[in-house]
């Protein structure tokens, strides 16, 4: 995908938005240090009457600089009279469950009314009976997502998730130390990234790259295939190509030199790009890869108030205009019907961004994980886990 292209004052002003904002979070050390631009971690206390919290990832909705806060969560406090509180706690999602799943299990509250896992760890949560069914008087604007996105196998009905971004997975690179690009595992391990390479904690956008790279369709893997891929990385582990396993940090590695490629996501490499004058791309492999999605989801210890709340800001943010205007900050996939048109106004060169908003022939190449059952989650995770070394 190229990234090397004019940007309108626009487009500009969104990204430098996002840009600074990012230096200021590296600069005091990351995800801690996110109370200094918005609410503090680890949730809200009991909703008010009139609140709704809302615990989601960082760098994942848009941000004014200037003024310190979030502008489509201003306009909806204004539009509603609803205070939102909103807490960038998410890293990693065994991370975030393991942080609230006490609370869940005893009903009590977890200080979120919004909660935003990925696909599988949302179906998860419905599995265990930790999530609430929408009431859907409450969003009409439900059936704005995109036909594709409409039935998962966790939620075919749609009756408790709602797509929030769409994520892309593959390889990421710096342009200086990898000048052809990366497009296969070959190209990745190649020598000059050795030492070099970060990969994912998500296993699915991992491993699951990894397996199309070996030929394997990922809609049926086997635990064998899982495996001989897991040993695979394991291998690359253990003979110093690979320097880490991480979450959101790995964009950090990639503008130190610690790393020089990647197994990333899209919307932080076209954010990598754009801040640093292309010095760093973002293709899917040739072989194909990942794509899942993470998801608005309302807590079961959210009580009715906050339960309706809730709904209330997932409607708003399904409006194709308020869907827009984040999508031009956090350039992932965006699920909303309307908002590609809504783009043109706004920022006329990402309405035609394959990141955004993927063509069919780029849609064609991206590969959802199969849906794991719970014996599979737990063998497959440890695996992935025993890989690292942990």
């Amino acid at each position: 995908m190229a990234t090397e292209r004019s940007i309108s004052p626009e487009a500009r002003s969104i990204l430098g938005a996002r840009i600074s904002r990012r230096s200021v979070l590296a600069g005091a050390g990351g995800l801690g240090a996110v109370g200094l631009l918005s609410a503090c971690g680890g949730g809200g206390e009991t909703a008010a009457e009139n609140s709704v919290r809302w615990g989601n990832w960082p760098l994942y909705l848009d941000f004014d600089d200037a003024s310190k806060t979030y502008p489509t969560l201003v306009k909806f406090s204004e539009s509603t009279g609803i205070d939102a509180q909103y807490f960038e706690d998410y890293n990693d999602n065994d991370e975030f469950f393991g942080k609230v799943q006490a609370q869940l299990k005893l009903g009590e509250d977890i200080g979120y009314d919004v909660v935003t896992p990925t696909d599988w760890m949302a179906a998860r949560w419905m599995r265990l009976g930790y999530s609430q069914k929408f009431d859907l008087a409450n969003i009409p604007n439900a059936g704005n997502i995109l036909d594709s996105l409409k039935s998962p196998s966790y939620d075919p009905m749609r009756e408790s998730t709602l797509t929030w971004q769409g994520i892309m997975s593959g390889f990421g690179w710096n342009t200086e130390k990898n000048p052809k690009g990366i497009r296969t595992l070959d190209e990745l391990f190649a020598p000059q990234n050795k030492g070099k390479i970060v990969v994912l904690t998500e296993m699915r956008d991992t491993i699951g790259v990894i397996l199309l790279g070996q030929g394997v369709d990922i809609t049926t893997v086997t635990e064998d295939q899982f495996m001989n891929a897991v040993d695979f990385m394991a291998q690359k582990i253990a003979d110093g190509w690979i320097r880490g396993v991480k979450g959101n940090e790995y964009a950090e590695d990639l503008t130190s030199g610690d790393a020089t490629a990647v197994i990333g996501w899209s919307g932080d490499m076209f954010i990598l790009s754009s801040e640093n004058e292309g010095k760093f791309d973002f293709a899917i492999p040739e072989s194909g890869g990942t794509i899942s999605g993470d998801n608005l989801m309302i807590p079961s210890t959210a009580s009715p108030t906050g339960k309706a709340n809730g709904e209330k800001l997932i409607n708003y943010y399904y409006d194709p205009a308020v869907a827009a205007e984040v999508a031009a900050y956090v350039n992932y996939v965006c699920p909303v019907k309307g908002a590609q048109a809504e783009m043109e106004k706004i920022a006329p060169e990402l309405a035609t961004s394959e990141y955004i908003f993927p063509t069919e022939k780029t849609a064609s190449r991206l590969h959802v994980f199969r849906s794991l059952t719970p014996a599979e989650e737990t063998t497959w995770a440890e695996a992935f886990q025993q890989a690292q070394g942990n």
